[in-house]
């Protein structure tokens, strides 16, 4: 993927960072086993894989912001890095029209609009939709998005992954802080489900399950007394028909967070 992708997703999804009301930036780093291509001749191969990872979440006069960036580093024979970087930029209808909009479970509606980019595999999907911050018990947030998933990636022909018809994504994210004694926890993370749809040269793509919830523990507040900075824990990752493949991947990662 060109370099222009990649300013387009930080632009889009860092803009509204500037006066935000509110501002929250993560480096994670997490190391496990993953199959990294299911495609492959041996698509079961598991490769010790290091993901490093710039998270940013922002809310400002008219909505919020999302945006991670992961440069992963794995060996499967022979030394490979690749990255991949999706943004979320949402417009609460709610804030823009200075009305509460809570009916039952949904405390807001929004219009949101997404971009995933990838590098090695040159892809680049377009996200418009909607999304719902629900009121669950317990939860920091929870917040649902459907949108469609529209293919601009220039193809095989460019050397990148093939084209692929445009389809939907259905997607959650949470967060649920909770404390035992006087140690402080969370559990957080999404899933989501992305439909199927065909390539260029006709082939299925096969629907997706992706869920990578997280545990984390606040180790900066046990040894610094520094709450909310530094994190440690584990992401599991369940991964039904990675990357549209026949490929079903179930993996424990160690994980580790510094938030500024």
């Amino acid at each position: 993927m060109k370099r222009s992708a990649l300013a387009l997703l930080i632009a889009v999804a860092a803009a509204p960072a500037v006066g935000a009301d509110w501002s929250n930036t993560e480096l994670h780093y997490q190391l496990g086993e993953l199959k990294q291509n299911p495609f492959g001749p041996d698509p079961e191969q598991k490769s010790t894989t290091s993901v490093y990872t710039l998270q940013h979440a922002s809310g400002w006069q008219y909505g919020d912001n999302f945006f991670f960036i992961d440069y992963s580093d794995w060996d499967d024979g022979q030394r490979r890095r690749d990255w991949y970087g999706e943004g979320y930029f949402n417009f609460s209808l709610g804030k823009i029209s200075g009305t509460e909009l809570s009916l039952g479970p949904v405390k807001d509606v929004g219009l949101v609009m997404g971009v995933n980019a990838g590098g090695d595999s040159k892809i680049r999907k377009y996200l418009p939709g909607l999304q719902l911050a629900l009121k669950v018990p317990g939860a920091a947030f929870f917040n649902t998005l459907l949108t469609a998933y529209i293919d601009d990636s220039t193809g095989v022909a460019d050397g990148g992954a093939p084209r692929e018809g445009n389809i939907w994504m259905l997607d959650t994210a949470w967060a649920f802080p909770f404390a035992f004694a006087s140690h402080d926890f969370s559990l957080e993370g999404h899933a989501e489900y992305i439909g199927s749809r065909d390539n260029e040269f006709g082939d299925k793509v096969k629907g997706h399950f992706l869920a990578q919830p997280q545990l984390r523990y606040d180790l900066g507040k046990t040894l610094f007394n520094d709450p909310q900075r530094l994190f440690v824990g584990i992401e599991y990752q369940y991964w039904h028909n990675k990357f549209g493949s026949d490929i079903t991947e179930s993996a424990v990662q160690g994980l580790a967070v510094w938030r500024f």
